[in-house]
């Protein structure tokens, strides 16, 4: 079996049980996409600060399990075939614990497949959209003149925020009755929304009637606070 320590992140961020999952990362809404389902399914691991602050990710080290430099990343020992296993994108990282923990993925493969195309619905759309509003609205740029960006970003977070709330419409949660990696990709990103980007009246969030009883659930669940706060941002 291959050590751990011959994947070179390790030198960075050693693993205090090398026969732990380890996990790198940030609590942003990608990052939590992780957290939170380790916290789902209990699933031994160890946390690492992947900080921003530090540059951490465009370390070698950190590159040299994810070449993108971004977060969030892990390190399973015990992967197929029982050997090592670094993975990197959260919604390949979900998928991957949802087959290995048998939970949070149906089994007949319609239901697996619909469950998979609204994880990437999230990953290709809703995340990057939020992303850039974050930015127009609160960050730097907010202080542009020119405000068509921003409006640009307020208009499709809107319109997808609509289609979440259609598809929640009569639904407990995204893909049916059964809570999903779905919602695990999706509630960090919803909550970031109005919560740190501070854009809950500049969408018009509390219209959404579905999206917002869908969140709260989301929120009422252990886990997921836990999950948002792993692991603990700098000081």
């Amino acid at each position: 079996m291959t050590d751990l320590a011959d994947f070179p992140i390790t030198t960075r961020w050693p693993p205090a049980d090398a026969g732990k999952l380890q996990y790198y990362g940030l609590p942003t809404p990608n990052g939590v996409k992780v957290s939170i389902m380790l916290e789902e399914t209990g699933l031994p691991y160890e946390a690492h600060l992947v900080d921003f602050g530090a540059d951490d990710q465009k370390s070698p080290e950190f590159l040299s399990l994810n070449p993108n430099g971004k977060i969030p990343a892990i390190l399973d020992p015990d992967g197929p075939g029982g050997r090592p296993l670094g993975l990197f994108e959260s919604g390949a990282i979900l998928e991957y614990l949802a087959e290995k923990t048998g939970r949070f993925l149906p089994a007949d493969p319609a239901g697996r497949w619909h469950v998979l195309a609204w994880v990437y619905w999230q990953v290709g759309g809703l995340g990057p959209m939020f992303g850039q509003l974050g930015f127009f609205n609160k960050f730097a740029g907010r202080d542009y003149e020119d405000k068509r960006p921003l409006q640009r970003y307020v208009d499709e977070a809107v319109r997808l925020l609509g289609v979440l709330d259609g598809q929640l419409d009569g639904r407990e949660w995204i893909a049916g009755d059964e809570y999903t990696i779905a919602d695990i990709a999706t509630l960090g990103w919803v909550n970031n929304l109005i919560t740190f980007y501070e854009a809950r009246d500049v969408v018009g969030f509390d219209e959404f009637t579905n999206v917002g009883a869908w969140l709260d659930r989301g929120l009422a669940r252990p886990a997921v606070q836990r999950g948002l706060k792993v692991p603990g941002r700098p000081a």
